[in-house]
């Protein structure tokens, strides 16, 4: 059978190649009876390839049934799909058949089959290899002839890692793939949807259909669509019914778009002011905070030595170019905690050959707006005022240093 007539069949729209070949897939494997493992993001139209399989098969004419395996609760799947006998659990009042039993000869779609319990799964298992199935309460062996297609959502490797699928289910179960793309890849169907919904909701309603601006074609064809089909056709639900104009134009459309979404369409902004403002903001936060890291380190080496535990390798001074040895430094400690050279812990420390940070007493109150304060005063003695070069040593462009010296009030 051709794919156009199979679309026209099942009301398949689009013509991607990912989805003509999901639709090749089921077409050829439909006249079999190996099992089918469907997998794809949750709205993509998983059950209608179930259908497919089914209608071409040589089982369409018994019966179909599809079973969402995640909205049965684990306490009773085993009853609903094998059927259980009399007093079998609390509430059994009669014997009842399972779907296992009552499709016999036809097909059975298992929807969201990684939400099916462990145990199911090994019942499953079984009646998948040799056809055989116990009710829950009874030991008596039944036979039945069910063609099982399941689908998916999920990582089915994944829960077989976390030991909550079994592996040889998985294989038994995936004997025949087929993956349904999601509708962000398939956005040159996205309009070809979008307008046959459309068309839909008005005859339901009796208005004219409404069409989308080339702009609003853009937004739609960027968006994400998590939802997928089913996603999209409520947005042209919405808009079929609540656009004021029939032609809807890009802010009309953005309005019924996810809030979450809007910021993943491409924006374009030749705005350089806020883009570089964002930048200096962004150095000067990284300044403060290193800032702020190497105060707490100078509070630590200080304690240390005020209680004689004081250890030169602790302290990691690798990012200094050059280190001198000021003999003022060693006149106030002990003979234990006497600094020398080549421990590379020295109270002067020289970059460039010039001396910019002498000896200080530290303040455990001292706050962040004051080392930042003190780190541009002294950039600026370093470089004699020139206010280029400061900001150049100080990693921050200089319209955030002239910002700093007017808050900070420096400018004398």
């Amino acid at each position: 059978m051709e794919l156009q007539s199979v679309k026209l069949r099942f009301g398949i729209i689009g013509n991607t190649p990912a989805l003509n070949r999901a639709l090749e897939v089921a077409v050829r494997v439909a006249p079999t009876n190996l099992s089918v493992l469907i997998t794809g993001e949750s709205g993509v139209g998983k059950e209608v390839f179930s259908k497919i399989i089914h209608s071409l098969s040589n089982r369409k004419h018994e019966h179909f049934i599809s079973v969402n395996c995640g909205a049965i609760p684990e306490g009773t799947i085993d009853s609903e799909l094998f059927g259980h006998e009399k007093g079998a659990f609390t509430g059994a009042h009669d014997k009842r058949k399972g779907y296992f039993e009552t499709v016999n000869g036809g097909t059975i779609f298992l929807d969201e089959i990684g939400e099916m319990p462990i145990g199911t799964q090994a019942r499953l298992l079984r009646l998948l290899e040799n056809g055989e199935f116990i009710k829950v309460g009874s030991s008596v062996v039944q036979k039945t002839d069910v063609r099982v297609l399941a689908a998916t959502n999920v990582d089915l490797p994944k829960l077989i890692q976390q030991g909550k699928f079994r592996e040889d289910l998985y294989y038994r179960l995936n004997t025949v793939p087929i993956f349904v793309p999601p509708l962000r890849d398939r956005k040159e169907d996205i309009d070809v949807l979008f307008r046959k919904f459309a068309s839909d909701f008005a005859e339901k309603y009796r208005m004219q259909p409404i069409r989308l601006s080339d702009e609003a074609k853009e937004i739609l064809n960027h968006y994400r669509f998590p939802g997928n089909i089913r996603e999209l056709k409520n947005i042209a639900e919405q808009v079929s019914v609540l656009a004021k104009d029939k032609v809807v134009g890009k802010e009309e459309l953005a309005k019924f778009i996810p809030t979450n979404e809007v910021s993943t369409l491409p924006i374009l902004s030749n705005n350089k002011e806020n883009n570089t403002s964002f930048s200096d903001r962004e150095l000067l936060y990284k300044m403060i905070f290193d800032i702020k890291s190497d105060l707490n380190d100078l509070k630590a080496f200080v304690w240390k030595m005020s209680n004689g535990n004081y250890d030169s390798s602790s302290i990691d001074f690798s990012d200094i170019k050059n280190i001198e040895h000021h003999p003022s430094s060693t006149t106030n400690l002990s003979n234990n905690q006497q600094i020398h050279p080549e421990t590379n812990n020295a109270s002067t420390i020289i970059i460039n050959e010039k001396p910019i940070y002498e000896e200080e007493s530290v303040e455990t109150n001292l706050s962040l707006m004051e080392m930042e304060k003190n780190m541009i005063i002294k950039a600026l003695e370093k470089h004699k005022g020139k206010r280029k070069d400061a900001a150049l040593d100080l990693g921050i462009s200089e319209r955030t240093l002239y910002r700093k010296i007017k808050e900070y009030k420096l400018e004398d």
